[in-house]
């Protein structure tokens, strides 16, 4: 790093620590001096908290800032739900189509969701550090694998290539127009020629009795990934002729797709989905607008709506005047904004005295909402606490685009609106799929507090719902 790189990213880490955690950003500043090029590409930041020992929503909100100022390039990238392989990387969200995805190596279809399809990951500025992955094409075979090719979300061991050597029959780094062949040993397993540049795959079910003549087959590499059948073959010698018609190299390697593999791939760990991000409230302050397009209509599997309402508002400016209510209102909305915050949430937009606020999962906003309901009685008009009506639901929904505003759409929306209207003052009113969470039964559990189950009909749904109320 020269002296004028380095005095430009000192004085982005200076604006950075003005608006994010300092033990957070101290982490990263050592990150992008000290970590080798590897920890510095498409950074997991809830495995980066997990190992510096700091709070997740500190380190998603610093990371944020980070990228806004110009230290990391955030990314959304579209990842296969069976492998972990990332499918498709978009500098922006709104570039994520709404149709199916394909994963060659699975030989799988999905449509994208925002829940666990989507990961987002931040790369160091090349302008701040300059890092290998910076040019991908570049990198060896199994770091493009590793870096490249698989998510964050796959917990990939150090001694990746000692275990490479013994799931992998052979492999082969192919420029752009070559041509080449392998002469390999098909073992009678499920084998898979896979190359992670174009994401082509060819499967092959060896099995029977082995050969002694030679076997042939050709595969040809090029951007168009459509699916091949499995071709059957027997144990025995193979002539693997290659052939790449693509503009970039490719790198295909002969798999085993047996038990070495999958337990390779099936070790997890959490790392940053879209949703989780779009209902963080800093991503929605920094980015406001600039989310999704106006025309996208993105899936969420699972998503907590939380909407709440003062009691007797319109008593209240009547009792007190207009000033005094609107400080207190103002008040009450800055109490509510610090919770939703720090529970993990987002407020999406506030309606006149009402607040609707998402969350990742039900135990959040039911921890939100207990927290709400109590810190209602700092805010006095004269010997009377603001009373507050509270309704959660969770369900699926569509994240799209109102008036310049990430929204969202969808029959989850309108349930969680109508709870929120059994309210009675200071009560809370969930759904089963809120209350039976494993998180939300735990905190209502040492709340010492016992749901009421009720059965109840809501305006424009047909069917009557069961709903429980907080007492």
């Amino acid at each position: 790093m020269d002296s004028i790189q380095a005095s430009e990213t000192e004085a982005l880490f200076s604006v950075l620590r003005q608006s994010a955690d300092g033990d957070a950003v101290t982490a990263i500043e050592a990150l992008v001096r000290e970590a080798p090029d590897r920890a510095l590409n498409r950074v997991n930041v809830l495995d980066f908290a997990v190992k510096n020992r700091l709070d997740e929503e500190r380190v998603i909100a610093a990371f944020l800032h980070a990228a806004r100022v110009g230290l990391f390039d955030l990314s959304w990238n579209v990842l296969c739900p069976g492998c972990g392989g990332v499918l498709d990387a978009n500098t922006s969200l709104k570039t994520v189509r709404t149709d199916a995805y394909s994963c060659a190596l699975c030989g799988a279809g999905y449509q994208a969701t925002l829940d666990e399809m989507v990961e987002v990951s931040f790369t160091v500025n090349p302008r701040i550090r300059r890092i290998a992955a910076h040019d991908p094409h570049a990198l060896s075979m199994w770091e493009y694998q590793r870096q490249i090719f698989w998510s964050t979300g796959i917990d990939l061991p150090d001694n990746l290539e000692q275990i490479i050597n013994e799931i992998v029959i052979d492999s082969i780094e192919l420029p752009p127009g070559e041509r080449a062949s392998l002469s390999l040993q098909l073992p009678a397993e499920f084998v898979i020629v896979f190359d992670p540049v174009t994401h082509a795959a060819q499967f092959l079910d060896v099995e029977g009795e082995p050969m002694r003549d030679r076997q042939n087959l050709t595969v040809v590499f090029n951007k168009v990934s459509a699916p091949s059948a499995t071709l059957h073959m027997r144990p025995g010698p193979l002539r693997l002729a290659l052939e790449n018609r693509a503009d970039v190299r490719v790198l295909p390697a002969v798999w085993i797709a047996g038990e070495g593999l999958h337990n390779l791939l099936g070790k997890r760990r959490p790392f940053l989905t879209a949703k989780r991000l779009l209902t963080n409230q800093t991503f929605r302050d920094i980015y406001r607008t600039d989310t999704l397009d106006v025309d996208q209509r993105l899936k969420i599997t699972s998503l907590t709506f939380l909407f709440t309402d003062l009691k007797g508002s319109t008593e209240l400016y009547e009792r007190v005047g207009d000033l005094v209510a609107y400080d207190l209102v103002r008040a009450h909305f800055r109490i509510l904004n610090e919770i939703i915050a720090a529970e993990a949430g987002a407020v999406v937009k506030t309606i006149g005295d009402a607040v609707m606020a998402t969350f990742p999962t039900p135990d959040r906003a039911i921890a939100a909402a207990l927290r709400m309901r109590d810190a209602m009685s700092s805010i006095k008009h004269g010997d009377r606490d603001l009373l507050l009506k509270i309704g959660i639901h969770e369900g699926p929904c569509l994240a799209v685009m109102v008036n310049d505003r990430q929204d969202y759409f969808g029959q989850t929306v309108n349930i969680a609106s109508r709870v929120q209207g059994l309210a009675a003052s200071r009560s809370i009113f969930a759904t089963g799929a809120v209350v039976e969470h494993p998180g939300s039964s735990s905190i209502l559990r040492t709340s010492s507090l016992e749901p009421v189950r009720q059965r109840a009909s809501l305006r424009g749904i047909a069917d009557e719902l069961v709903v429980y109320e907080i007492p």
